[in-house]
């Protein structure tokens, strides 16, 4: 059974850090690509970052470059997404996802497995 837990959402001030983590289960990293999506109340559901470890291609929309990075540790099977300088823009629930084979990290509708999501709320 294909399994994915998020955590490490909470409250933050604007200029603030988390790192949310995706433990996957019931399949190995290797197999498919994991994307991290948000989605705001009242708007729709977006990718932010997805990888894949088996080739080590990532991708981040373009409003959280160069502040929010993935990464994958497939010993533990799990897929992080480092947060800093977090702008009020950045509230949302935030969902992993897993598939396979891999598609694109902007078309949320293509993926098959999700996580029951974390909140992240950042105050200004």
């Amino acid at each position: 059974e294909v399994r994915l837990v998020e955590s490490g959402g909470g409250l933050v001030q604007a200029g603030g850090s988390l790192r949310l983590s995706c433990v996957a289960s019931g399949f190995t990293l290797e197999e498919k690509a994991i994307g991290w999506f948000r989605q705001a109340p009242g708007r729709e559901r977006e990718g932010v970052s997805c990888i894949s470890t088996a080739d080590g291609s990532t991708w981040a929309r373009n409003s959280v470059l160069g502040r929010f990075t993935i990464s994958g540790d497939n010993a533990r099977n799990t897929v992080t997404l480092q947060m800093t300088d977090l702008l009020p823009e950045d509230t949302a629930v935030y969902y992993c996802a897993a598939q396979r084979p891999v598609v694109a990290c902007d078309k949320p509708n293509e993926w098959g497995d999700w996580g029951q999501g974390t909140q992240v709320t950042v105050s200004s």
